[in-house]
């Protein structure tokens, strides 16, 4: 079963037929919503706003581990894509564009990021070398050829805490150490569907330039983020469409 997540701009999927809901416990507390069930085509898959149905959970507040845990040992998803919303580093990626990023760089704290946490279990480390599935993210990068869509297949993404923007000179720093886009909710998304084991890959959507970036060299335009990402959104329905007729 395929697990989608939906960020910023992405609260339901109009083309999942759902067939049911359902509200999943998991050792961690409360996942941000419950798991609509259901088909795109012939593929069976599960949905979950990342923030929530209303959007009222901000990414240093999402209970990641229970979304995760709910998705893959409530739900039984066995691959995972995750959608957000970003701001482009990096010059060649404008607003509007679809990412399918190959790697991360974390710069969040405080967040519980893992399955593992001690006490009478053994301690584990995963490795984490390649944070993203190979073979999922090809997958996703064909869909989009289908699709008639571009997409980036290569970029660093950088997660931060938020639920500020950054200053420029943050981004300043993270184009140093080798960004190319910013978001505030890959980790540690990534790294516990690597814990459990799960095919996991990213498919971001540029909302904005960074701070400093582009049109950004002031300020970041925020009333312009709403109209991009719902016409970007739009491309990422028809993309999921053909990944999963592809998979059907």
């Amino acid at each position: 079963m395929l697990a989608i997540i939906g960020g910023s701009g992405l609260t339901q999927l109009a083309s999942l037929e759902v067939a049911r809901r359902q509200v999943v416990r998991t050792p961690y507390g409360e996942p941000s919503g419950t798991l609509s069930f259901g088909r795109i085509g012939s593929q069976d898959v599960v949905f979950l706003a990342r923030h929530g149905h209303g959007h009222t959970i901000p990414p240093h507040r999402v209970n990641y581990r229970a979304n995760l845990w709910a998705l893959v040992n409530g739900a039984g998803a066995t691959e995972i894509i995750s959608v957000a919303s970003v701001g482009a580093i990096r010059a060649d990626l404008a607003p509007g564009t679809l990412v399918v990023p190959h790697q991360i760089i974390d710069t969040t704290w405080g967040r519980p990021a893992t399955f593992f946490d001690g006490g009478e279990a053994a301690v584990v480390h995963v490795d984490f070398t390649v944070p993203y599935d190979s073979s999922l993210r090809e997958r996703l990068l064909c869909a989009g050829d289908q699709a008639g869509l571009r997409l980036a297949g290569r970029a660093v993404y950088a997660a931060t805490q938020g639920p500020r923007l950054e200053t420029a000179a943050e981004i300043d720093r993270l184009e140093r150490d080798g960004a190319d886009i910013v978001g505030m909710t890959g980790m540690p998304e990534a790294a516990l569907a690597r814990e459990l084991a799960t095919p996991y890959a990213a498919l971001c959507v540029v909302a904005n330039w960074a701070a400093g970036r582009g049109d950004s060299t002031v300020s970041i335009q925020l009333d312009r983020i709403e109209p991009v990402l719902q016409t970007a959104m739009g491309q990422v329905r028809t993309l999921i469409g053909d990944f999963c007729a592809a998979d059907g």
